[in-house]
């Protein structure tokens, strides 16, 4: 369906075709490169230049220098058409495709959006913290992630550091009552209360 307008996708070479194209313009972030046959111009991003990390462009290529370039992506976006290139898929000396079967495309596709920003999200716990457990009866977890058994027994929380240290504090500052027998100093392996002197 061709609108009228000199680009549209009918206008534009198939996606994981690959030409020999100018480049228009180098940015910070890739090359601009014009399209055969259409006025049209794609980008090459600094991602798909080469193999190698490239950090500037402009150290890459310079406006004017042929290159070949081989079509990955093509949509529309604010009714503008946005083309994408890969340099790094193609011998630039002889233009022969370097992944026929788009692998590597495909891959970097799937990272790239595997990666994507999820901070809009919000993740809301009180779901699961308010909810009680119908095998044993606690609060904040589902029964399909419960280890009690029915009829089995129920475990108290272990106390905090801070607590520990709390009452460790409290016993210096007691004097220790000869009479009462300390449950707290045993002897290793042994049950009985050792004798102060």
């Amino acid at each position: 369906m061709n609108s009228g307008r000199p680009d549209t996708m009918e206008n534009l070479p198939a996606l994981y075709t690959i030409f020999q194209g100018e480049v228009a313009m180098v940015t910070d972030y890739g090359a601009f490169i014009k399209i055969p046959g259409c006025r049209k111009q794609g980008l090459v991003h600094r991602t798909h230049m080469s193999s190698c990390r490239v950090d500037k462009p402009s150290e890459i290529v310079d406006v004017g220098d042929k290159v070949w370039v081989k079509l990955i992506g093509r949509e529309m976006k604010n009714d503008r058409i946005k083309v994408s290139l890969s340099m790094k898929v193609v011998n630039q000396g002889t233009g022969k495709d370097l992944d026929p079967n788009n692998v590597i495309i495909e891959q970097e596709e799937r990272r790239r959006r595997s990666f994507q920003d999820y901070t809009g999200q919000k993740i809301t716990l009180e779901a699961v913290l308010n909810t009680t457990c119908k095998k044993c009866g606690c609060k904040g977890h589902f029964a399909k992630d419960c280890f009690m058994q029915p009829g089995g027994t129920k475990y108290s929380l272990i106390p905090e550091e801070e607590e520990e240290k709390e009452e460790a504090k409290s016993a210096e500052f007691e004097k220790p009552d000869p009479t009462r027998n300390s449950s707290r100093k045993r002897k290793k392996g042994c049950c009985c209360p050792v004798s102060e002197p």
